[in-house]
């Protein structure tokens, strides 16, 4: 018996059994994908997608009211109307990457159009039927170039949809959930995760702003193309280090059975024991995720999985008219974000400005360092990356262990000394 327990566990210290398979679509070898080898690929990629997309977002207004010749109040709405739509692709991206493409696959296509973007930005600076004027000074820029110049910008928001919800957790993936060294090494992970993307992120509003600023914006674009450029060839040479997941299947599918199951019951009564309603058995998903408990919020969805007399063959059990007690909890946590996704409404009605007015105002202002230093008004924008970055080490060195000491210090005075406050107060 021991014997077999040993050789068990030197088999899944070779292999990797959390149903991702490798490149050639066999179960992968832990020592040779995945972990850091892979997840630094793609940590490259989020570098270069974040300097390119705040490299293009920090100035756009200032490219549209310098050349394109839009007043400010067209400028915002434009700038606005591009960070609405590229707010919405991820919804878009990350559907297509969970219900049919996998994560690679939408990784590398949003990557190949970003880039397109990008070589069709870079292009309407530089060919010269393309630029917005031959003049010196430009009066009205041409239809082509404004019609070339937005195209790049919608197609850079399509590329940032694939990005953002398929990168990060392929990157995730690379890492065994149930193996503990690389379950800790992929705490590291998100943390140089932040990192890339933070020093993306500084380097795109400060560097590539300053370029823009004095050797131009076609300077600018081809310094951006080139980075995704040799950040896309990275990611597709580690191909052969990545673990790779099957798409799982729409995550639409499973929450709408879950209302409509939940609308046909609506007129049954809820069973007096939570244990009567269904549950896969825990052995039907080992291995594939794992089963959520039945909690009283949001009670009228528990109707979805009371089981029916006709529905104790498993051979009559529709998803559509049955749900298990992990779907409809799985609802319950999705309709619960509902009121943080609401409270956050005003936050990005406010920091919209960010990008728009606040970057105009800073045109205005005198930015000179001395000895010949201006810093380029985009570059404001750093002060708001800059503040995010102290922000956060505040809250979570500072804050949180003051507060949880605070209510550590109330909770021992409440437990202690409650009588000695209770009887004065009564009297």
């Amino acid at each position: 018996m021991k014997l077999e327990k040993g050789a068990e566990t030197v088999d899944e210290e070779k292999w990797v059994y959390d149903s991702s398979v490798d490149h050639k679509g066999r179960v992968p070898l832990r020592a040779s994908t995945g972990v850091w080898k892979a997840s630094l690929f793609i940590i490259a990629i989020e570098f270069s997608e974040r300097l390119s997309y705040f490299g293009v977002a920090t100035s756009l207004v200032i490219y549209l009211t310098r050349v394109i010749h839009q007043d400010l109040k067209t400028a915002a709405r434009n700038v606005n109307y591009w960070a609405g739509v590229t707010t919405l692709m991820p919804l878009f991206g990350g559907f297509l990457a969970d219900a049919c493409l996998g994560r690679f696959t939408t990784v590398f296509i949003s990557s190949v159009v970003y880039l397109l973007g990008l070589i069709l930005l870079t292009l309407s600076t530089l060919v010269p039927s393309l630029k917005a004027c031959d003049a010196a000074v430009c009066l009205e820029p041409r239809k082509v170039h404004e019609l070339v110049f937005f195209l790049a910008i919608y197609m850079i928001s399509i590329g940032t949809g694939g990005h953002k919800p398929s990168l990060e957790s392929f990157g995730a993936d690379q890492f065994d959930e149930n193996h503990s060294e690389e379950r800790k090494k992929k705490m590291s992970y998100f943390n140089w995760w932040n990192l890339g993307l933070c020093c993306g992120l500084l380097l795109g509003v400060t560097v590539i702003v300053y370029v823009q600023d004095h050797l131009g914006w076609g300077a600018a674009d081809i310094i951006l193309t080139a980075v995704m450029a040799l950040s896309l060839a990275i990611f597709v040479v580690g191909r052969p280090f990545y673990r790779y997941h099957a798409p799982s299947g729409s995550p639409l599918t499973p929450m709408l059975q879950v209302l409509v199951a939940a609308f046909k019951k609506r007129k049954l009564p809820y069973p007096s024991d939570p244990a009567e309603l269904h549950e896969l058995p825990r052995s039907r998903v080992a291995g594939k995720g794992r089963l959520l408990c039945h909690t009283e919020r949001l009670k009228f969805l528990d109707k979805a999985a009371i089981v029916e007399d006709w529905e104790n063959c498993a051979e009559k059990q529709n998803p559509w008219t049955l749900a298990t007690v992990t779907k409809v909890e799985e609802m319950k946590l999705v309709l619960n974000l509902a009121p943080i996704w609401l409270a956050t409404l005003p936050f990005g009605i406010s920091v919209s400005q960010t990008a728009t007015f606040f970057v105009k105002q800073g045109t205005m202002l005198d930015r000179s360092m001395g000895h010949g230093l201006e810093i380029p008004p985009a570059s404001i924008f750093a002060l708001s990356a800059i503040g995010m970055l102290v922000a956060v080490a505040v809250y979570e060195k500072i804050l949180v262990p003051g507060v949880w000491r605070w209510l550590t210090a109330v909770k021992m005075v409440l437990e202690v000394r409650w009588p000695e406050i209770l009887v004065p107060a009564s009297i």
